[in-house]
């Protein structure tokens, strides 16, 4: 995981589907468990070094960029 693949615009879009699903199909589920885990922290970078969901003492609130 975590390589990006550049398409040819010519290339249909559900080519492109079907190969991300036969890609994520393969993965083991300890696999899919770390490319979850990884796309966490590429989350919490994009935003800033603030993660994306925060305990507040009565369960889980999901904010908004501003």
């Amino acid at each position: 995981m975590g390589t990006l693949k550049l398409h040819d615009l010519s290339t249909p879009k559900e080519e492109i589907i079907k190969e991300r699903e036969n890609r994520f199909l393969s993965l083991s589920s300890a696999e899919k468990f770390y490319a979850l885990l990884h796309l966490n922290k590429v989350a919490v970078k994009l935003n800033g070094g603030q993660p994306l969901k925060k305990p507040q003492g009565k369960g889980i609130i999901i904010s908004k960029p501003l």
